[in-house]
């Protein structure tokens, strides 16, 4: 009988510095599309679900762990998640809270079924593909959300982009202290970790990409999601190195 081997990356420092750097890109390849290159939010959602549908697909048929097609489709997630929620808020005229709101009840009714079908929320490892079908879903979900949340920080509540990502950061580190010194479970504050993660790399990746005048660095988003990339690239690969001296 052939041994199932496990899918999905290890939760480690790497796995949560790899997670902003792929929130990041997600953030400024979907605006570089959207707004610089002016493709709009329906065709550059259409570009970001093909990329999304693609990777998925390819990581749903392998039978093993592949870090770069795992990480492709986390960034897949997150391109998509941002034009879901610029969508929402700027097409459709519902607004971050409202999206925020109507996306965090479909992260909600994911994580019961997933539940309710599989009897625990375990994030690793996954062997089978049902599961780990509800974790690109709900992953697809929280990082929509993170990004719509981190759209409502930095316009309905005013906050600088930088407020945002030291609200967000705040937030994460909060959540640091209770995985280290409290009797939390520890499946809630890894997906609570992981929502909180997209708005700190979506309002970090604002901050890369916007003008001066909106409290950004200006680096646009083809300089910034190519310095994003490079960045992802190197960790990526000490994240291995490390794994083959361990």
């Amino acid at each position: 009988m052939t041994e199932k081997l496990n899918k999905v990356a290890q939760i480690t420092v790497y796995f949560w510095i790899l997670k902003i750097l792929a929130t990041t890109l997600g953030e400024t390849s979907g605006d570089l599309l959207s707004m610089t290159w002016n493709l709009g939010y329906v065709t550059s959602l259409m570009i970001t679900m093909c990329f999304f549908l693609f990777v998925l697909l390819m990581q749903l048929r392998t039978l093993k762990f592949h870090p770069v097609l795992y990480w492709s489709v986390i960034v897949g997630t997150t391109s998509v998640g941002t034009e879901i929620s610029d969508l929402m808020d700027r097409t459709l005229g519902l607004g971050y809270l409202k999206g925020s709101l109507i996306l965090f009840f479909c992260l909600s009714m994911t994580l019961a079924v997933w539940y309710h079908r599989e009897k625990d929320l375990e994030v690793y490892p996954i062997y089978e593909n049902r599961k780990e079908m509800f974790f690109w879903i709900a992953v697809l979900f929280s990082n929509s959300l993170g990004t719509a949340f981190g759209d409502f920080l930095s316009d309905n509540l005013g906050l600088s982009f930088a407020g945002g990502a030291l609200v967000c950061a705040g937030v994460i580190a909060l959540i640091v202290l209770l995985h280290y010194f409290s009797r939390i479970n520890q499946i809630v504050l890894f997906w609570i970790a992981f929502i909180f993660t997209r708005p700190f790399g979506a309002t970090f990746g604002d901050l890369l990409t916007k003008p001066y005048a909106k409290g950004g660095l200006n680096l646009g988003t083809l300089h910034a999601s190519t310095v994003t990339i490079c960045l992802l690239s190197i960790v990526l690969f000490f994240a291995h190195l490390n794994k083959c001296n361990d």
